[in-house]
């Protein structure tokens, strides 16, 4: 193989097929997950939702922000728009600033290497409730970080060597071959599975399978938003940007009832042209739950599905700061970001 290329054998992470590929040196290389989406155009949001009062954002200087006032509507999807540096984010944080907001973004939705789908959705105690039903064992039997934990790894199922001024090392623990639990707690079975053949299960296969309804309540939010594809022991701190803002979306969706404003920025960042459809239908689901969603995005497709625009210029800098329009995207003319919709 010539030394122009890198070679990637046998790849195996999260849920590569024993993945081979070459990669040329010096060459721009785009991954891409099907071609099919890239000739979609989404449409014009052509009835937008009525909205249901406003969120008034006032005399914003922020950075370039020319002391804009503006009224964004609730109950609907809002997206800022414009060119990079006309003041979206400043806007955007004067809103935080000025209203009591969430922020769903793309950072990790964890560091600790032990939180998983199941800790995350809050399932760990049903799910060790649930075998200890079935076995007559305390449920603290079934906790990786309890009574039940291999005593040789502390329930980690590798052992960590701290080599000191050299990177560490990761092994396999021999005593419980990776499993987590003491043989006695993995002799015990619901359907099949022991505890720790969880953490292979889909969350889908886990939904299905399990006997329990508050589990498979709290695994559905995560079907919802498209993720039903994550195995419930993988490691959160494994997903992708696009995957921690969904699983962060499934938490909010799940257990927000009350009215609340969220603001996005950017979320279509690293998402394939076929998850921005995803992306669309949960922020849909959040409107439709009677919450005030606010994005700013240069995504053609997330601004022609806005209920309303606010578009800011018309240039970078200290030629922007100002609101060139703001209203339904049909309506929207003479701006840069009009040129865009209709290219």
């Amino acid at each position: 193989m010539p030394a122009h290329t890198i070679r990637i054998r046998g790849a195996r992470t999260n849920n590569l097929k024993r993945l081979d590929v070459d990669i040329p040196r010096g060459r721009l290389i785009v991954f891409v997950g099907g071609a099919r989406a890239l000739g979609d155009r989404g449409p014009l949001a052509k009835r937008p939702r009525t909205a249901r009062g406003t969120v008034t954002v006032t005399n914003a200087t922020r950075n370039n922000l020319k002391n804009v006032t503006a009224d964004i509507p609730a109950g609907v999807l809002t997206v800022l728009s414009g060119v990079a540096g006309s003041g979206k984010s400043s806007l955007a944080a004067e809103l935080l600033a000025q209203h009591a907001a969430v922020v769903i973004d793309q950072k990790p939705v964890s560091t600790n290497r032990r939180s998983t789908p199941i800790t995350y959705t809050g399932i760990a105690t049903p799910v060790r409730r649930l075998f200890a039903r079935h076995s007559g064992l305390p449920a603290s039997m079934f906790s990786a970080n309890s009574e039940g934990a291999c005593p040789e790894c502390e329930g980690l199922g590798v052992i960590y060597t701290d080599l000191a001024f050299m990177d560490g090392q990761e092994s396999v623990c021999e005593t419980c071959r990776g499993r987590r639990f003491t043989a006695e707690v993995l002799g015990h079975r619901i359907d099949g599975l022991s505890i720790a053949d969880l953490d292979d299960l889909t969350v889908a296969d886990a939904a299905r399978r399990l006997p329990d309804k508050d589990i498979r309540r709290a695994l559905r939010s995560l079907e919802r938003v498209g993720l039903g594809y994550l195995r419930l022991g993988q490691p959160l701190t494994t997903l992708s940007g696009g995957e921690c803002q969904r699983v962060k979306i499934a938490k909010e969706l799940r257990d927000t009832a009350a009215p609340t404003l969220y603001v996005l920025d950017e979320p279509t960042t690293g998402l394939h042209l076929r998850d921005i459809a995803v992306l669309l239908g949960l922020l849909d689901q959040l409107v439709d739950q009677g919450h005030t969603v606010v994005v700013i995005e240069h995504h053609l497709d997330v601004i022609r599905h806005a209920d309303w625009i606010l578009d800011l210029g018309p240039g970078p800098g200290r030629h922007g700061g100002r609101i060139l329009y703001q209203g339904p995207v049909a309506g929207l003319t003479g701006t840069a970001t009009a040129a865009a919709l209709n290219d």
